[in-house]
């Protein structure tokens, strides 16, 4: 059953429960600042606001969180109920203490901005897109409370709201409303953080609210057999109890508690009946070591009869997110299942209070990479909030250790995106340092061609500013097409912080290239059937004769310098005129014959056969190798010996079948005008002009092309080209150059 806490019976001893005095004082201190203000005013949802900042400071008391986290939840009201009083707050408490109640005003404010959102994303049937956005939105809670206390006070509020909800029986569609935002958003929060303590009351009070008759249902069931269950449970474990005391082993042996929301939960996922529930009579066994949990197993299994398919060994083969426990169902004389989980301290504080991942198969999760940096970043959160307990309870230098968990929380981030919203509450997400300009272009691109100025927060900022957590972004477009485009200045002068965002705007610039390339050539073509009188001719025949597949190709060609006028002046004049050689007009260098020097085609290779002369040698064409390479020869059948790269794969499967014919070799001196064919590959983004910036940088570096060969897919290019190079030296320079060109993604000898 769910446990309704006293509300207005508050006292100022259960909110100071484990400080000093001088910190009770402080507490003390914080009631009688605000109950002036509170003691006749009411929160938003219609409770009074003492009793309400009260109940929630009492459950962050409950988790033993430090005074000052406790005085910003008594505070959190007040810059809405007195906004004069909340100018004496930093005054009187503190700093820290001002920038948790501002940080706690932040949340609020984002519970109201989207609130209304999530329950129209709901009504419209986009289910899938309100559980993206529920996502984005527990990243986004979590990424804007730089100091985490703050999401602990939002977690103890929302219960404190629930509770009072439940007490009052305000079943109604604002009561609802809380319930479903509190297990979209606040419970699965919750659990990741691994507040047990708050998330199973989090759940039970929300599905109260949500499915009032199941919930009733199930609470029935409970109460009906809870006499029969809980003497049948006390009997099992004074026996287990006697029989452990017996064997001296000392342990410590509960029952545990079954909530409400999760036995509806598995009612529904495995379509159990409630007397099929194994769990619903249970308890636990806790024992100082891993030895002494198989003998308390064993004991356990010589009292009650086991269930064999039900047994889970969770600390031989702890589950994904670190969990250990065995895990046991047994029958006991009257035929009733009773499950017992043993475990020992570590792993029992591991399991309740915040380490244990338990999100990872409560909820779905993605698998990449971006996820499983999330999580450890989670993960280690959790950690920090587990080792606040820990230290808690040490004597030596307490008061140091408190403070340093306090200065390492507040440090906390969980993330490098950030997270804004649209006017309409739509959570856009963007890298850290996003500016109005990446924000426009996430929108659409048309958005952000036609981006023209920001407002943020309702006020006009420049389209460079880096763009905060929880901040609403507005963005003033540009009217009609005339005016659209986007700036140079936004790639040269930082305005985009995303790759994406770049990419978009260069790829407006290359579109605009090619158009005023295609438009030039176009007017080159027109001048010259102009001049030779020839303006009817049809220029589909026209480009197809000069072998381009379209007009567009040949005008793009001319435009850039790439095709002369005078080939087309003579196909105009001469009746069956030979046709032009097709020219890629991507590219602004062909690939050429192979030199005389190449060793491909005949020329000294400079390999020496060490130990003998006068061997025929030949470079190998699956590595062709080139000085320096560490090279390896093999002696062939009538074609000499084969001059292969020592990594080389094929080589390798040689060498395991025919080792006698491996001969040592070495380079010789090599006439600097020797060339060695060599195979590059390259990847990258496909684009205008791609193909002529990679062939100029070999041009320029002196390397021969002899061959080359592309390929595009989705917006991807695949290139290979066989090139002479002189060494590999010339190669990593060329090479270096080139995966430096923009859009290129990889680059390297095949």
């Amino acid at each position: 059953m769910v446990s309704l806490a006293a509300g207005s019976s508050s006292t100022s001893s259960q909110i100071s429960s484990g400080l000093s005095a001088e910190e009770s004082a402080r507490i003390a201190d914080a009631l009688a600042f605000v109950e002036p203000f509170y003691s006749d005013k009411a929160v938003v949802t219609g409770q009074n606001a003492l009793e309400f900042a009260r109940e929630a400071t009492r459950i962050l008391a409950g988790l033993e969180i430090d005074v000052d986290t406790r005085i910003a939840a008594l505070l959190f009201e007040v810059p809405v109920i007195e906004p004069k009083a909340a100018e004496t707050i930093e005054l009187r408490f503190g700093k820290d203490v001002a920038e948790l109640v501002d940080g706690i005003r932040q949340l609020l404010r984002l519970h109201e901005t989207t609130f209304g959102q999530q329950e129209a994303a709901r009504g419209k049937n986009a289910s899938q897109q309100a559980s993206l956005q529920l996502e984005t939105l527990r990243k986004m809670l979590l990424a804007m409370a730089t100091d985490m206390r703050v999401v602990l006070v939002r977690l103890a509020s929302r219960l404190a709201t629930l509770r009072y909800f439940a007490e009052h029986k305000l079943e109604n569609e604002r009561s609802r409303q809380y319930a479903r935002e509190t297990m979209d958003l606040y419970a699965p929060l919750a659990n990741r953080l691994g507040i047990w303590q708050l998330k199973w009351e989090l759940e039970d009070l929300a599905f109260r609210f949500l499915e009032p008759e199941a919930y009733k249902c199930i609470a029935k069931m409970l109460e009906e057999k809870r006499i029969g269950r809980e003497k049948f449970v006390t009997e099992a474990i004074e026996r287990l109890k006697a029989e452990l005391a017996a064997a001296g082993i000392k342990t410590e042996v509960f029952g545990r508690p079954k909530h409400i929301y999760s036995i509806w939960s598995k009612l529904r996922g495995k379509s159990l009946d409630f007397s099929e529930l194994y769990d619903v009579r249970a308890f636990r066994v806790i024992v100082d070591d891993i030895k002494t949990c198989y003998a308390v197993l064993s004991i356990v299994h010589n009292i009650w009869m086991p269930i064999s398919e039900e047994f889970d060994d969770y600390i031989a083969k702890p589950k994904s997110n670190g969990y250990q426990s065995l895990h046991t169902v047994v029958t006991g004389e009257d035929g009733r299942a009773l499950e017992v989980q043993i475990r020992t301290r570590d792993m029992h504080y591991f399991a309740e209070y915040g380490v244990a991942a338990h999100w990872r198969y409560k909820e779905s999760g993605g698998s990449n990479f971006a996820a499983q940096k999330y999580d450890e970043k989670i993960a280690w959160l959790r950690q920090l909030l587990a080792w606040k307990s820990e230290v808690a309870d040490a004597v030596v230098s307490h008061e140091e250790d408190k403070r340093e968990w306090v200065e390492k929380l507040k440090s906390a981030t969980l993330d490098d995106r950030i997270y804004v919203l649209t006017p309409q509450a739509r959570v856009i997400e963007l890298p850290a340092g996003g500016t109005p300009i990446d924000f426009a272009y996430h929108l659409h691109s048309d958005i952000g061609h036609r981006c023209r100025g920001a407002r943020v927060d309702g006020a006009m900022v420049p389209l460079n500013t880096p763009l905060k957590n929880g901040q609403t972004v507005e963005i003033i477009t540009a009217k009609g097409s005339a005016a659209a485009g986007p700036s140079r200045d936004w790639l040269s002068l930082g305005y985009a912080a995303s790759p994406r965002t770049r990419a978009k705007v260069r790829a407006w610039f290359n579109a605009l290239e090619q158009e005023e390339t295609l438009a030039e050539g176009r007017g080159l073509i027109e001048k010259t059937l102009q001049r030779e009188g020839k303006t009817a001719v049809n220029l589909e025949e026209l480009a197809h004769k000069l072998g381009f597949a379209k007009p567009d190709d040949l005008f793009l060609a001319v435009g850039k310098d790439l095709f002369s006028l005078r080939t087309v002046e003579s196909a105009l004049h001469e009746e069956g005129a030979v046709k032009a050689e097709p020219v890629n007009p991507d590219a602004m260098v062909v690939p050429r014959k192979s030199r005389s020097s190449s060793v491909a085609q005949g020329a000294q290779s400079g390999v020496l056969v060490v130990g003998t002369g006068g061997l025929m040698t030949q470079m190998a064409k699956c590595c062709k190798p080139a000085p320096p390479d560490e090279i390896v020869g093999f002696v062939t059948r009538g074609r000499g010996v084969s001059i292969h790269r020592a990594n080389c794969k094929n080589f390798a499967e040689m060498l395991g079948r025919t080792p006698e014919r491996v001969v040592q070799v070495a380079w010789g001196n090599t006439s600097k005008e020797t060339v060695y064919p060599i195979d590059i590959f390259i990847i990258a983004s496909d684009r205008q002009g791609l193909l002529r910036d990679i062939s100029e940088t070999l041009s320029r570096e002196k390397i021969n092309v002899i061959g080359v060969s592309t390929q595009s897919m989705k917006g991807q290019a695949r290139m290979s080209f066989t090139a002479e190079i002189e060494s590999t030296e010339q190669l990593s320079k060329a090479l270096n150059i080139i995966r430096d060109i923009d859009g290129v993604i990889d680059a390297r000898r095949k």
